[in-house]
């Protein structure tokens, strides 16, 4: 298995995670808060020298996890909305690429939040609804618009959809690095197979 290909996986690792805890959040108000703070460090990490100071494989258990039910040819039943999410990040995410403008305003945004983080804790209320601004104020106006389904009660309480919002940014971070690394749509459908053995073989050391 190439180095190329286990880091290509990672950062598709990192989009199944933030959809899985968005679904999870959507549905019952809650979710584990390592994996929440994990996936959300992502957002701060604006400099990294290697990918895996963005996700580090070892906090993206769920993620691989997803990667394996999804892409791998078990007769489970496949999640189409974790599939759904993804697909909208992946296309979310191309449509920031061509939008320079709004790049520069989220790096001063994610500047703020690195202020912010000497007064509170990144879990804090106030930092989830600053996250959850960026989010809804810059990138979900470009289109197209992630519907998050779930349950109405959860749904309707602010704190939930911070993290929902906050969440969606870190699977938007997540897409930006698997770009980076040179992920593209066609591998998901063509290299299905190298994906599954990269995340296999991750969860296994892990």
């Amino acid at each position: 298995m190439s180095e190329k290909q286990q880091i290509r996986t990672m950062a598709f690792a990192a989009i199944c995670q933030a959809a899985h805890l968005v679904q999870q959040t959507a549905r019952s108000g809650q979710c584990d808060d390592d994996q929440l703070r994990e996936t959300l460090n992502g957002i701060l990490v604006t400099d990294p020298k290697t990918p895996e100071e963005v996700f580090p494989p070892a906090m993206l258990r769920e993620g691989y996890r997803a990667i394996v039910e999804q892409l791998g040819n078990s007769s489970n039943p496949k999640n189409a909305e974790l599939t759904r999410y993804v697909v909208s990040l992946v296309a979310l995410e191309r449509k920031l690429a061509g939008r320079r403008d709004v790049l520069n305003m989220l790096g001063e945004r994610i500047t703020q939040v690195k202020r912010q983080l000497h007064h509170f804790d990144l879990l804090d209320e106030p930092v989830l609804a600053n996250l959850a601004s960026i989010y809804s104020e810059h990138i979900s106006p470009i289109g197209p618009r992630i519907q998050v389904a779930g349950t109405p009660l959860y749904l309707q309480q602010p704190l939930v959809q911070h993290k929902v919002r906050a969440l969606l940014l870190a699977g938007i971070r997540a897409t930006v690095l698997w770009r980076q690394v040179g992920g593209r749509r066609r591998h998901i459908l063509f290299s299905r197979r190298k994906m599954v053995e990269a995340a296999r073989n991750t969860l296994n050391h892990l």
